[in-house]
């Protein structure tokens, strides 16, 4: 029967600490979303590259010049 007894202190400790809970603003938001959506591009063109230079040495040493 403890058990049932300790569970409306979990729940009270809960909402204390939801309490303290700091939500970013929305220029904060906007700015972390731009700096995430731009370091997203940047690896999309660099992992692009690596995967299309790789692909043409790939071909070169595998069909060397039939193409």
């Amino acid at each position: 029967m403890k058990f049932l007894t300790v569970i409306p202190s979990f729940f009270r400790a809960v909402y204390q600490e939801s309490k303290k809970i700091v939500w970013p603003t929305r220029t904060e938001t906007i700015n972390t979303t731009l700096v995430v959506l731009a370091a997203s591009g940047i690896a999309m063109l660099v992992i692009g590259i690596v995967d299309f230079g790789l692909t043409q040495l790939v071909e070169k040493v595998v069909f060397g010049s039939i193409k």
